[in-house]
Parts: structure tokens; sequence; C-alpha cells
């Protein structure tokens, strides 16, 4: 491996090798093999003029690599992406470049995978009804991961945009779960609840919340934004990807911790979630908050890799 051209694996290839449920389990059954996210460096954030550069590297036995990203708020605007950027795969034998992938497929999937892998570790079985807050690639990518791993029927689409709001609902049609527009009030009813905005303050009531549901909270990866509030964390038992990924860049967790609503001793990981190291109160919500890490985009590429080495054998 590392020998030879290195390949360009583009969107499409990504999104076909990467169907919801592989990438969940491909998630799930590398913190089970014993990946160590706590191990991932910090995610270096440049500040440019018009947005941040992230660098994201991470290594495990068989592959390193390293996400470089763009973050630029205005793009939506003029109809480009918000988050932009590519995927060096590299052998972790020979540090040789094997594949480039395409970085916002790959954002968009891993994300939503992450969550996912994550709700079905927390969410009650028979979850069918989902709120949604965000109309942007993220909350349609959680509406297929979520479904994958919980028998949804029911979607409630919350966006302050009215025809950004009315373009994503004509993207569901009449076969498959009722999806409609609503309000946040609808958390009451939620089993599961999805934040998947570039809010910098609450969505919702935490104390509106059934005890039963499961809010997974990835829009933001900044110490002073936040999707949830004091109430939703101080009731959920609060699942995080890494305890030091989430002190450092996740606002919900560490303006909950100031605030006295959260101690950083009761945050549960992932990795314990996957293992079964440790077990949820089900008499109280669950939160799960994602910042996004490079360990991830390092599981879900090399997944693409492989399956783009074996189509090339056939």
């Amino acid at each position: 491996m590392g020998k030879g051209a290195t390949v360009v694996i583009g969107a499409d290839e990504v999104r076909a090798a990467l169907p919801p449920a592989v990438a969940i389990a491909a998630l799930q059954d590398a913190l089970r093999d014993g990946l160590d996210p706590e191990a991932d460096p910090a995610r270096t954030v440049v500040p440019v003029d018009h947005g941040q550069l992230l660098l994201m590297p991470s290594h495990s036995r068989r592959y390193a690599g390293v996400k470089i990203a763009t973050v630029a708020p205005c793009n939506p605007a003029v109809g480009l992406p918000r988050i932009q950027g590519n995927y060096l795969l590299l052998d972790a034998e020979t540090l040789g470049p094997l594949a480039v992938l395409d970085g916002v497929a790959l954002t968009t999937i891993r994300t939503a995978a992450v969550s996912a892998a994550a709700a079905d570790l927390l969410a009650v079985p028979d979850a069918e009804r989902l709120v949604v807050f965000g109309t942007g690639p993220q909350a349609h990518s959680h509406i297929d991961a979520l479904r994958a791993v919980r028998p949804v029927r029911h979607i409630t689409v919350v966006g302050r945009d009215l025809d950004r709001l009315a373009d994503f609902l004509q993207r569901y049609g009449d076969s498959g779960p009722v999806v409609e527009a609503g309000t946040a009030d609808a958390v009451a009813q939620a089993d599961l609840v999805a934040c998947c905005t570039t809010a910098r303050t609450p969505l919702f009531d935490g104390s509106a919340l059934s005890a039963h549901a499961t809010v997974v909270a990835v829009g933001s990866h900044e110490p002073d934004a936040r999707e949830v509030d004091d109430e939703t964390v101080r009731r959920s038992t609060v699942v995080v990807e890494a305890r030091g990924a989430a002190l450092r860049e996740a606002g919900d967790v560490i303006l909950a911790i100031g605030s006295g609503a959260l101690e950083a001793d009761a945050l549960v990981t992932l990795a314990d979630l996957a293992r079964g190291t440790v077990t949820t109160d089900d008499s109280r919500p669950r939160l799960f908050k994602s910042v996004g890490m490079a360990w991830e985009d390092l599981v879900v590429a090399g997944v693409v890799h492989e399956a783009h080495v074996r189509r090339g054998v056939l």
C-alpha cells in the first residue's frame, strides 16, 4: 500500500461507498475495537478574512490522514457550500498517499453518521417522531442517518428562512415518513431532536423535552456558541465524542459548565457507550453533543478507499 498513483475520489463515489448504515457501523466498530478519540490532536483553526481554515489530522493502525477544510459563513448566500475541503488519506506504515477524497461529501456523511451512531445507543427503540432544526445539507443527512437506526415515521422541520424551508420539504414525497414544517414547540412530542444549525443561542426550551427524548446537537465547534439551553443540559445525560474536544470546543457543554448546569466529570464518552462500560439513565433525556473530530473522517475515508480498491479488483 502507499505505492503508485494517488487516486482522486469524488463526491458521488464517496456517497456510494458510505450509505448511512455502513458509515454508522464503521464508526461504532472502530470504537469497540479500541480506537481512542482522546488521542486525536486538537483541531487547528486559523481565522482568515472570510471565515476559518481547519486542519484535522489523525492516524490508526492502518491509515493516517488529514482533512483541510474551510468554513465560509457567507457562501450559502452566493450558492456555494458553507464548508469545503478535501481529505488526504495515507498508508500508516509508509505514510505514502493513497487517495484524495471530496471533503464536503465526507464531512456531511460522517457528521450525521456519528450522530446516528450515538442515537442508536441512546434513543428508545420505537423512536418515531423526529424534530429537525435547520434546512441545510446536515439536516437532510441527519434525516437519512437517523432513519437508518430508528423507525422514524413523522418528521417536523424547523427553519427560519421560509423559502429554504419550502425547498427543503419538496425533497420528500408522499411515500415514507410524514415530513412537515413546524415550530420549536414540537420538541414536546419528539422522540429524537436533531440540531443542525449555525445558531449561536438555544433553539428550544429544554423544559419541554420528554424524559425519553434523545437530542443530537452538531451545529457548532466554537466555545461561545450553543444550540441547546442550560435546562436541556441540566436534565440530560450528556454524551460527547471525547472529553478533551468537548471541553475545548463544545459551547453547549462549556457554557453549561460555566453556569453550573453541568459538572465536567459527569460527561459520558461515546467510546464508553459503544463498549458498554457505561449505561444511561432511562428516566432522563439524553444529549449527544458533537463537534466533529478527525478520527471520524479517518474511519470513513478508509471505508471509501477500501470500496474503491475492491471495485478496481473486480
